[in-house]
């Protein structure tokens, strides 16, 4: 499991997440399958601007969990998604 902040905030996370292909969107990171997750969407919806700087969550912030695809596809994806 990672995590990264992108520069550009919150529209540039939902952009990166909207141009996933093979890593699957989740609100919960867990299983075999690579997912992906955008904590002010999923884990932390809801709380104020001060709550989510008191928990240390950007709104760029993405959470990634890394499966079993293979190593190039999963690349590739990653690449693709963060050329938008």
């Amino acid at each position: 499991m990672i995590t990264f902040e992108l520069r550009g905030g919150l529209a540039a996370a939902e952009r990166f997440f909207d141009r996933l292909e093979l890593v699957a969107r989740a609100a919960s990171l867990g299983g075999v399958e690579s997912l992906a997750s955008l904590p002010v969407h999923t884990s932390h919806h809801g709380l104020p601007e001060a709550a989510l700087r008191a928990a240390g969550i950007d709104p760029g912030m993405v959470r990634l969990s890394i499966g079993v695809e293979d190593e190039a596809d999963l690349v590739a994806d990653l690449e693709h998604a963060l050329a938008g």
